[in-house]
């Protein structure tokens, strides 16, 4: 495992797609910022971070023979792994949140962002920028519902311990998608998926609110939400969220 660790950089994810352009990098190879300046999260929201307290790093991960029509599991490689090293290093209750935030009941901790490089039908390779918040506590008021594992646990953490565990967790849980063990993937992912199967409000990209639990993910990778008359409706990121 290749480590290249930057003082200060606008976004790891960037850097490293930069790096794939420019030169051959070996599979693996993390791209670490003390200080992130302009991190990036889903649809291009921002991550924001306390400098030399938190994990915000990038993997680049290139694939033999990855078809695009199996990219869910990818999403489900990535998030199980991230959420199993944390559960390693801490021993803390988490879920993952569809598709790919960590979250301490319903406090986010750790971001995931996936960009992949796609060739016909395949994705060639993935840069993967992962944000986690270790052993910050304090927090701007304009972000709602976050924490860390410091705040979580009461205790500092090595942010190089949890970074090569979670690159472990990643090559291992990676191994499984090249084998397509996608049954596997999948049943691992959903055990853990908040609100799976629990009655919750919910609120569409028009503002309506709605009553219904998370039954799976599609073939597609969309959210299924079963609704109190039996239908079962689909959804992208940022057409539904909690209410």
């Amino acid at each position: 495992m290749k480590i290249i660790k930057l003082n200060a950089i606008d976004s790891t994810n960037s850097f490293l797609k930069e790096m794939v352009i420019d030169s051959v990098v070996e599979n693996f190879t993390v791209v670490v910022a003390e200080s992130q300046i302009k991190g990036r999260g889903q649809q291009d929201s921002l991550w924001l971070s306390e400098p030399f307290k938190n994990l915000t790093f990038s993997v680049y991960i290139s694939f033999k023979n990855f078809k695009i029509k199996h990219k869910k599991n990818l999403l489900f490689a990535i998030s199980l792994a991230v959420y199993e090293a944390i559960i390693k290093e801490t021993k803390l209750h988490i879920s993952i949140k569809w598709p790919n935030d960590i979250l301490s009941g319903n406090k986010k901790i750790c971001g995931i962002l996936v960009e992949n490089s796609i060739q016909k039908d395949k994705i060639r390779h993935s840069v993967v920028g992962i944000g986690l918040n270790v052993n910050q506590i304090n927090f701007s008021e304009a972000i709602n519902k976050v924490s860390s594992l410091k705040l979580l646990t009461q205790k500092n953490y090595d942010l190089d311990v949890l970074l090569k565990t979670i690159v472990s967790k990643l090559k291992k849980r990676i191994n499984q998608l090249e084998n397509k063990e996608f049954e596997k993937l999948e049943a691992d992912y959903l055990k853990v998926l908040y609100k799976k199967n629990t009655p919750t409000m919910f609120k569409d990209s028009k503002g309506v609110l709605f009553m219904g639990f998370i039954s799976g993910i599609s073939k597609e990778g969309l959210l299924q939400i079963e609704l109190e008359d039996e239908t079962i409706r689909e959804f992208g990121i940022k057409e539904v969220s909690f209410a």
